[in-house]
């Protein structure tokens, strides 16, 4: 199987990125941080007109009917400069649910409307509940409406989690596709933020001087580094073999799906470590970037299932006989 991006995917990736390089990141971050997303909500209306919000929904519901890997494709560079805002509820979940229970509500998706949803018990919480415009709640097989209800704090400041309650019901459906989506998405955002850490960390190591010396020219720093680099290369053909097994319907998708979750967030979790490492004590102060970047790495660490879940699932399926 071949999971390298052909050139339509990586011209797709690099409007998303130049878009978002000139949109002033940290800026908007800790604005949304602070509770003001007018900002925030700009770049997603701008997303929003490229067609990130709509990969998911049908043309007849004026998005683009992309797939799994287009997905990935996008939500990673969306990862690389730390999107506030439901990402993966936005632009993977809600867009599975809504075309299953109401799809009259896909078109206002897809036009730039940021929707999030809470589905115990693996995300128990909606993210940014008091931005969304549609707030929904799976309990089971049930999709209902929701309110928000008592805000809850996150160690990623742009992460606003509410508590929720049930309002109308919009219909059944099973869950566990749009969960699949939940976590390949938010494998692609710890993939992405995983690369910005360490692109921030090379950058440091090649100005900081110590000795008379920059960092980067001891061994241990270049050790340090390359694990990193390793892990998030040796991650990369994981998540995309997951994004086709979602995109085909394959009996290993869901496995496919926790592998890449377990591998992505181990190799962002690493970066996130060695970029403290590597910068020492400016590394752990809010005002310095760097930090915007590990506090979503550690969020999304355990968002849609933590570690210990995707492993076991993973386990189970091989015992299962399921096998690629």
């Amino acid at each position: 199987m071949r999971f390298a991006l052909d050139e339509s995917h990586e011209d797709f990736a690099s409007s998303i990125d130049a878009l978002l390089t000139k949109s002033d990141m940290p800026a908007v971050i800790r604005a949304w941080n602070s509770g003001d997303t007018a900002p925030g909500l700009t770049v997603w209306q701008r997303l929003a007109e490229t067609g990130v919000n709509g990969l998911l929904i049908a043309e007849e519901h004026d998005g683009l009917g992309a797939d799994a890997v287009d997905l990935v494709v996008a939500i990673e560079q969306l990862g690389r400069h730390a999107v506030p805002g439901p990402v993966v509820e936005t632009v993977a979940v809600v867009p599975a649910l809504l075309a299953a229970v109401a799809p009259d509500r896909l078109a206002a998706l897809a036009s730039g409307t940021l929707a999030t949803v809470a589905a115990a018990p693996h995300t128990p919480y909606a993210v940014d509940a008091d931005t969304a415009a549609l707030l929904l709640q799976v309990d089971g097989e049930s999709v209902s409406t929701a309110t928000a209800g008592v805000q809850h704090a996150s160690v990623d400041l742009a992460r606003h989690l509410f508590e929720v309650s049930p309002a109308d019901v919009l219909g059944s459906t099973r869950f566990d596709s749009a969960f699949d989506l939940g976590a390949l998405a938010t494998a692609a955002q710890l993939q992405g933020l995983g690369r910005t850490l360490l692109d921030m960390s090379v950058d440091y190591v090649q100005q900081r001087k110590q000795f008379g010396r920059v960092i980067g020219s001891f061994q241990a720093i270049k050790h340090h580094l390359a694990d990193v680099a390793v892990a998030l290369e040796m991650a990369r053909p994981l998540l995309h073999g997951a994004a086709l097994a979602v995109r085909d319907g394959l009996p290993t998708a869901s496995r496919d799906v926790s592998a890449a979750k377990v591998a992505c967030g181990d190799a962002a979790y690493l970066a996130a470590r060695t970029a403290l490492q590597v910068h020492g004590a400016i590394g752990y102060t809010q005002e310095y970037d760097l930090s915007l970047w590990i506090t979503k790495t550690r969020a999304l660490f355990t968002a849609w299932g933590t570690p210990d879940f995707h492993r076991e699932r993973v386990v189970a399926a091989l015992e299962n006989g399921i096998a690629s």
